[in-house]
């Protein structure tokens, strides 16, 4: 043997472990999870270890559930949590089972204490919180997600609903989300059955808020959804704050855009930030309070916006164009001799489809009939001088249209408005708004756990373990919120506007966490052997961008020391 040979090199992972490591300690996230689920049957890995390699690899990797072992063997075992030997008895079964067991656990203390640490920890603001729903799509059957109990628990029904991924025949659950507008960091979630109603859920994710803020007066944002009477009154007469949309279908917003077309309003200009939906450079909006206040009482505060003006104006122009093009090849269809639209309501019925749900206001058609005469003869044979011919009458039909400039004049006179609704006396225009202006930051959120964390499609076939399976995706929501926080206020209490994480060490001014921990993927620990003895450990070396957001984020250099 050569004394090339005689060396052998044992490479583990390190990677961004050590990060995510040193935020569960702060909020004790491992010794919590150990004390809420059962060990009374232990085997070589405790359900609590179990959960915790998982909740490390959807926020580091998010790879198969079968797939967990391989995984986690690329890795030092002891920042998994686990020992060496522990590593083979790790498969999708036993983590399979250890979510079952996640679902008999209280989850709602677990949650109420996890949640109540991180505020404790990280000193969040809890003087406004953000609301918003998605859709979790699945694929498949799921024959057994019906609804009933399991396990002695009531359980979630997989179903149809409105999708929000815009797949309406696959099943689906209704995901609620609560974050706080201090970091966007997630504070509550309830996973529902896929046809909820989202309107009645406000009111019970409100009174969880008030339990664990301890109080009532913070500020509720939510979308349209929050706007009914019952809701706005319950938060009202319990002393409660809110800030919502007011829907269209609300007699309020058909008033004011018929009110602005004679009238002149107060329009008062407000300095226009840019977030996360914007596109250009920040300008100037306006706001104005409506004369009236909303059936309930409530203000009502209008905002004018030039961006989505542009926007409003180019989806009528969008919408008109497609349904006249549709109206003339519906026009085309009717003049082929050969059309099989020969009745006045198969063609009502494709024109009303070819306008849709919306360009009917901006787009009008008529149905012209015309009378065309037709010899045929009486008797079947060859026509000759003493054959004889009736007259045949048939109809066709065609179709004409012409714009309703009345009503998109009407509507051009407010494009760029919609209206917030509140109970919040004592802010101003400018503050409603800008308190409203977060709500993107909750769709960012929404975004990454479909995206990121790829919760979507949703592979496990047991509705218990969906469940379990959805707890630790918050869990791993929390961790990665948390982290992207610290960073970003590091950032700000530094100084610094931007930092090189991006390749070529491009600047970045709003880092993320998938970002940030992707930097140190290149982190791992190196063991030379010389047949059995160990002759020398070492790892890669920080480089100074990764010590930089080490430093930001909170993280003692200590942590990335493995040595023996």
């Amino acid at each position: 043997m050569s004394e090339i040979e005689q060396f052998r090199l044992e490479t583990q992972m390190i990677g961004p472990l050590p990060i995510v490591n040193h935020f569960t300690k702060r909020i004790g996230l491992d010794d919590i999870l150990e004390r809420y689920l059962n060990t009374a049957n232990t085997r070589k890995i405790s359900p609590s270890q179990s959960i915790g390699v998982l909740l490390r690899n959807i926020i580091l990797n998010r790879t198969p559930i079968y797939d967990m072992q391989e995984w986690a063997s690329r890795y030092q075992p002891k920042l998994l949590g686990l020992d060496s030997d522990q590593i083979t008895s790790l498969n999708d079964d036993r983590v399979g089972r250890d979510l079952d067991m996640l679902f008999d656990a209280d989850r709602a203390s677990l949650l109420t204490e996890v949640v109540v640490r991180a505020i404790k920890e990280f000193n969040l603001d809890l003087s406004q919180f953000h609301n918003d729903s998605t859709t979790i799509t699945f694929s498949g059957i799921h024959k057994e997600a019906t609804g009933e109990r399991k396990r002695g628990k009531e359980s979630l029904n997989i179903t149809y609903g409105h999708n929000k991924d815009h797949r309406p025949d696959l099943k689906q659950l209704m995901w609620f989300l609560t974050v706080t507008a201090d970091g966007a960091v997630p504070i509550h979630y309830k996973a529902c059955d896929g046809n909820t109603g989202e309107s009645p859920t406000y009111m019970e994710a409100w009174d969880i808020l008030r339990k664990l803020v301890g109080r009532s007066d913070f500020i509720y944002v939510a979308d349209s959804k929050l706007c009914t009477g019952k809701n706005m009154k319950y938060i009202r007469d319990n002393e409660g704050r809110f800030i919502t949309v007011l829907p269209r279908s609300r007699r309020e917003d058909g008033w004011f855009r018929e009110y602005i077309q004679n009238h002149k309003v107060a329009w008062e200009d407000v300095e226009r930030h840019q977030d996360l939906n914007d596109v250009g450079q920040p300008g100037m909006m306006k706001m104005v309070e409506s004369p009236i206040l909303s059936s309930e009482g409530f203000r009502i505060v209008w905002t004018w916006d030039p961006l989505k003006e542009e926007k409003d104006k180019h989806s009528r122009q969008s919408l008109i164009e497609k349904a006249v093009l549709k109206l003339e090849q519906l026009e085309t269809r009717l003049r082929n001799p050969r059309t099989r639209l020969r009745s006045r309501d198969a063609v009502i019925d494709v024109a009303d489809k070819a306008l849709g749900e919306f360009a009917h206001r901006w787009v009008d058609y008529e149905i012209l009939e015309e009378k065309e005469n037709i010899f045929k003869q009486e008797k079947r044979g060859r026509p000759n001088s003493k054959t004889k011919y009736k007259r045949v009458v048939k109809k066709r039909f065609h179709v004409t249209w012409s714009p309703r400039k009345e009503n998109i004049d009407f509507d051009a006179r407010s494009d760029g408005m919609f209206p917030l609704i509140t109970n919040c006396e004592d802010l101003s225009l400018v503050e409603i708004l800008d308190k409203y202006k977060y709500q993107p930051w909750l769709e960012k959120r929404h975004e990454q756990l479909k995206t990121v964390y790829k919760v979507a499609p949703v592979l496990l076939k047991s509705v218990t373990r969906i469940e379990g399976l959805l707890f630790v995706f918050f869990l791993a929501m929390l961790i990665q919120a948390l982290i992207e926080r610290e960073v970003r206020m590091g950032m700000k209490k530094n100084g610094l506007g931007s930092i090189s994480i991006y390749p070529e060490d491009r600047d970045c001014e709003s880092p993320t966490t998938s970002r940030l921990l992707s930097l140190f993927d290149n982190i791992e620990f190196h063991r030379l052997w010389s047949r059995s003895t160990l002759v020398q450990t070492f790892q890669t070396e920080l480089l100074a961008k990764q010590v930089e957001v080490l430093r930001l984020a909170g993280v003692p250099l200590e942590e990335y020391s493995q040595d023996e």
